[in-house]
């Protein structure tokens, strides 16, 4: 017998599964009871953890470390409900992951989207859609944020990372403020899938003029291509998602310049999300890490059927494969872009080539870029499977932790976090993408409070030492006299 779900259709649907999660809340003593022992540094309160991030990924951390009881607190330079890509950046009109995925919903049943979903336009509304609009996603994850009152301070940009030898790390602010520093025993970096360095802007653009092109991660207005030659280069999701916005802009024409003589047809990362890798990844042999991850960059993600069709649709489109660009130059007021197949004329380029991990050109990073181990600097893949973004990929302990270099190099480096996409050759994708964001965060979650509980150990067990609260009071039984006084009937 399935469950009535007709408060679901009900007009205040939405409040009543917020009564529902808030008692699911507390019938599972969540948050948990503080456990930490305060820390002070001058008289001045320390944070426990602070992220550096308010997106999908930055919630569910503040979220799992609440579940054991550990106060967060998340600073995102993004004004309030625009964190993350999906109103800013991001350009597809619906998610690529299927509806069905539970994500940061930490194992809620009322905290998933589709719960959220539901209540608000029913169940007919949810069978009948096929992915998630993107802008809904953005909606549910504001609710989300509110209903698990997670401290968000928004428009907060943290300008320096400095780890101390003191266990503690300290960040410069910038805030609506002013400036500001703080320190917290550990940090988490939930700064998305650019958030280790940026874009990667080829070579064969960057001397051109910067009102001529943009990285497809940029924001800007694209109606100002209408009427223009647009150039897109590459093939993958975000390819096909600037181009269709190009086009929908009014765009005259747009050229797809792909490197590849084909579409890759199959997303091999989507096969390899089973639980067994999800939970295990983290313990393969780096042989094995590497294998996995190299053959997924190497067979190349296929962007979505429906991006594409959103694409193909329009008739001033042209999909341009063996492509590779040989060379861009300015001819008058146009582009023109040289390639094996010919040469292309555009007023305006976009490069959808993806994001770079490099710590040293984020100012943030500047005083321990120097000193991050990346898998690069101790393991080398056999011949033939060299790979660069796999060999930048931090080199990540058990708690999502980074690892020196060199050792005592720059003590505390290990209280730095990264919960983010370049966590991938270390943990799996479990901190990046939306299938196992709730797997990763309990992870980190569980991994952040043995620390700190081996950290505290002596106040811990000095607070055991000192716990008094009596199980028994003493006049739950009468005790029995001595055996020689005790009266022995023979009858």
């Amino acid at each position: 017998m399935k469950p009535d779900p007709s408060f679901l259709s009900s007009p205040d649907g939405l409040a009543e599964l917020e009564r529902r999660l808030a008692k699911d809340l507390e019938w599972l003593g969540w948050p948990a009871r503080d456990w930490m022992p305060p820390c002070l540094h001058a008289g001045e309160a320390v944070l426990d953890v602070v992220i550096i991030g308010g997106g999908q990924a930055g919630l569910a951390a503040a979220v799992g470390l609440a579940q054991l009881g550990i106060r967060a607190v998340v600073f995102d330079r993004a004004s309030a409900g625009f964190e993350g890509p999906w109103a800013t950046t991001a350009r597809m009109e619906t998610l690529r992951s299927p509806k069905e995925l539970t994500g940061p919903a930490m194992g809620l049943p009322a905290l998933t989207f589709r719960a959220w979903f539901e209540a608000q336009f029913g169940l007919d509304a949810w069978t009948a859609m096929d992915k998630i609009p993107r802008l809904q996603w953005m909606d549910y994850l504001r609710w989300y944020r509110r209903v698990m009152a997670v401290d968000v301070r928004n428009d907060t940009q943290v300008v320096a990372i400095h780890p101390r030898a003191d266990a503690l790390v300290g960040l410069d602010l910038q805030t609506p403020d002013g400036a500001r520093s703080v320190l917290a025993r550990r940090v988490v970096l939930a700064t998305g899938r650019d958030g280790l360095g940026g874009p990667t802007v080829p070579a064969f653009v960057r001397g051109l003029p910067r009102g001529k092109w943009a990285h497809s991660s940029d924001e800007m207005d694209y109606d100002s291509l209408a009427g223009l030659r647009v150039g897109v280069i590459g093939a993958g999701s975000s390819s096909m998602d600037s181009a269709a916005t190009a086009l929908e802009a009014g765009a005259r024409s747009v050229d797809l310049l792909i490197r590849r003589d084909d579409l890759p047809r199959v997303n091999k990362g989507k096969g390899a999300g089973v639980p067994g890798l999800t939970q295990g990844h983290y313990d393969l042999p780096d042989e094995f890490k590497w294998r996995v991850r190299h053959y997924i960059n190497v067979a190349n993600v296929p962007p979505p059927r429906g991006s594409t069709q959103r694409v193909s649709s329009h008739a001033n489109v042209r999909f341009n494969f063996g492509c590779p660009i040989r060379g861009v130059e300015m001819v008058g007021d146009a582009l023109a872009i040289s390639t094996p197949r010919g040469d292309f004329e555009v007023d305006f380029l976009i490069v959808a080539t993806g994001f770079r991990i490099d710590w040293f050109s984020r100012p943030e990073f500047a005083a321990i870029a120097p000193h991050i181990r990346a898998w690069k600097d101790r393991f080398v893949p056999t011949p033939g499977n060299e790979d660069e973004e796999l060999a930048d990929s931090p080199d990540l302990g058990s708690a999502f932790e980074l690892q020196e270099k060199s050792t005592d190099a720059c003590p505390g480096l290990d209280r730095i976090h990264c919960f983010c996409y370049p966590a991938a050759l270390s943990h799996g994708t479990v901190s990046g993408d939306i299938p196992a964001i709730s797997d990763g965060a309990k992870r980190l979650a569980s991994g952040l409070a043995g620390l700190f509980y081996r950290e505290d150990f002596e106040q811990h067990f000095a607070n055991l030492e000192a716990y008094d609260e009596p199980e028994l009071l003493g006049d739950e039984w009468v005790p029995a006299p001595p055996p020689a006084a005790r009266t022995v009937s023979l009858v």
